[in-house]
């Protein structure tokens, strides 16, 4: 399946802007709103778009843009087309308006692929820029289904599970979870137990396991070394969750599935 890379960049408007497609839009497009604010008309509906609000548009629909004198607008945007897009996009529903977190790590895949994108011809592998360009849809996706009222969980918790995810192999404070999801501390840790099923700490617990896992089946890291490199501290307490959690010790959870 094919994924063809029209144009990636990252647009900055102040002196007004005006864009339209009535006759459908050719392409794919992603656009990001970083700052500022802009109007679009999409499919015939007027809409304001503020920092955060990302917006996509399919082949064929009615599109334009405009930015007012004295507006500031600062977007993502890239245009694409192929038949991997093509699946991509009919396999879940795409709201033309979304808003997200401006993630780093989303933005920073999008400016991997924008210096992708602009290098000389000669050096351009569009090998890597069509695997970039799927990482980026499917972050894109999941941006949108962890924003979407279907999803499973609020997402105040979704944002403070992925804080967790990110952090749990260092120190973190449950007050640097709920500062993340802009709760108090008492609401953040309410909330994530009543809609996860389990605390903030063995959630992190978890995903401490999953990478001391990681760590003894492809590593030779010591088993100390995986206790400090996961966020455990000390081999005695990652001994004890470990044993606690899958009813062997780690050496002995080690030996097992090295001969497996």
């Amino acid at each position: 399946m094919t994924t063809n890379l029209f144009y990636c960049g990252y647009s900055y408007h102040t002196n007004g802007y005006h864009s339209q497609h009535k006759t459908g839009y050719p392409s794919y497009l992603f656009r990001l709103q970083t700052e500022g604010h802009c109007e679009v008309v999409v499919k015939g509906r007027k809409m304001n778009l503020e920092k955060g609000d990302l917006l996509l548009i399919k082949p064929g629909d009615h599109y334009e843009l405009l930015v007012k004198e004295g507006q500031n607008s600062g977007d993502y945007h890239l245009v694409c087309e192929g038949t991997w897009v093509d699946q991509w996009w009919n396999r879940s529903t795409k709201p033309d308006v979304s808003r997200i977190d401006l993630d780093e790590k989303l933005l920073a895949l999008w400016r991997h692929i924008m210096i992708e994108k602009r290098r000389p011809e000669p050096s351009q592998n569009e090998e890597l820029t069509g695997y970039l360009l799927r990482a980026l849809c499917i972050t894109l996706e999941r941006a949108v289904s962890e924003t979407g009222t279907s999803f499973s969980h609020p997402y105040s918790v979704t944002r403070m599970m992925r804080y967790i995810e990110e952090h749990a192999t260092t120190a973190f404070k449950l007050e640097d979870v709920a500062r993340y999801a802009g709760l108090s501390v008492s609401r953040s840790v309410h909330l994530f137990k009543s809609s996860v099923g389990k605390t903030m700490i063995e959630y992190a617990l978890e995903v401490r396991l999953s990478a001391a896992i990681e760590r003894m089946k492809y590593t030779t890291m010591t088993l100390e070394h995986i206790a400090e490199d996961c966020g455990f501290g000390t081999y005695p307490y990652f001994h004890r969750v470990f044993r606690k959690k899958y009813g062997v010790a780690p050496g002995a959870y080690r030996r097992v599935d090295l001969t497996t």
